[in-house]
């Protein structure tokens, strides 16, 4: 029997250590398609009540990750069917075997997105709004002077965000998460790696300063230059992964199935995850 203790899941409730404990354990393959998720079982293991079990449950459940019919119980459901877009879901793959595929995934949307994004929101007045995204090129340069890794991602988080609010689409604003989603781990701990760093805050406030004049051909173009860099960025310098998010821990089997069989295959530590020096 294990009460919850998870990595990653500081200020959440018990309801929220279980959804990341098993999302986690869904994610990383733990607990594999069609594998039964019997809530009983899971409320003696993790020593929670039945009520937690279930909200839990239907959490994951809204995420695309498991089903619940009569009948047949609740399953786990295949990589097809998981919404890719949650940012838990985005969160959880950062960790897992499917890293380097939503590396990629993420990487390709942006390149869709963001050059749109930028040239629509020249488009428009947003006074307010450009002046917040000059904040947060500012703080990115005052993070960049103080080597803090940490200040740096959230102000590049908040200012994609922003830009993508900026744009005066609906479809492209609820997109907006997701780009913050993929650009900003909280809490990783800074490298001292900063060379790419220098340079982004300056290219950042081009992106500004095309949205200030209205020409919305050279915001497209300043922040497709951005991405080109970001991609180009040397792979060798690493960002270590958030202390948030640690092992998945495997205490007992979930299910009766599991319990009878043993673990389909045991849980590899999770490498520290690396990112690009350049935070674009």
């Amino acid at each position: 029997m294990s009460t919850l203790s998870i990595h990653g899941s500081r200020g959440r409730g018990l309801h929220g250590q279980l959804v990341q404990q098993l999302g986690q354990m869904i994610v990383s393959g733990d607990l594999g398609a069609d594998r039964p998720l019997v809530p009983e079982e899971i409320g003696q293991r993790f020593e929670v009540s039945r009520t937690v079990v279930r909200e839990s449950l239907r959490v994951l459940e809204a995420k695309g990750l498991v089903s619940a019919r009569p009948n047949v119980g609740t399953r786990v459901r295949p990589v097809s069917d998981w919404n890719l877009l949650d940012p838990d879901i985005i969160q959880w793959r950062a960790f897992g075997p499917q890293r380097d595929d939503q590396r990629r995934e993420l990487s390709e949307l942006r390149w869709t997105i963001e050059p749109l994004a930028a040239r629509l929101a020249a488009g428009h007045g947003h006074g307010k709004a450009r002046h917040e995204l000059a904040d947060r090129v500012a703080g990115m340069g005052h993070a960049v002077g103080q080597g803090d890794a940490i200040a740096f991602s959230r102000a590049d988080a908040e200012f994609h965000a922003l830009l993508i609010q900026m744009a005066g689409n609906r479809v492209l604003e609820h997109l907006s998460k997701i780009v913050a989603a993929a650009l900003q781990d909280s809490d990783d701990l800074p490298s001292g790696c900063t060379p790419g760093n220098r340079a982004s805050p300056a290219q950042h406030a081009q992106i500004v300063d095309a949205l200030a004049t209205g020409n919305g051909a050279a915001a497209e173009a300043a922040m497709r230059q951005l991405l080109t860099d970001h991609t180009e960025a040397d792979p060798d310098c690493p960002r270590y992964a958030s202390p948030d998010v640690g092992p998945v821990a495997r205490p007992g089997p979930v299910n009766a199935s599991e319990a009878a069989h043993g673990p389909g295959h045991a849980t590899p530590s999770r490498p520290a995850r690396v990112q690009d020096c350049s935070c674009s």
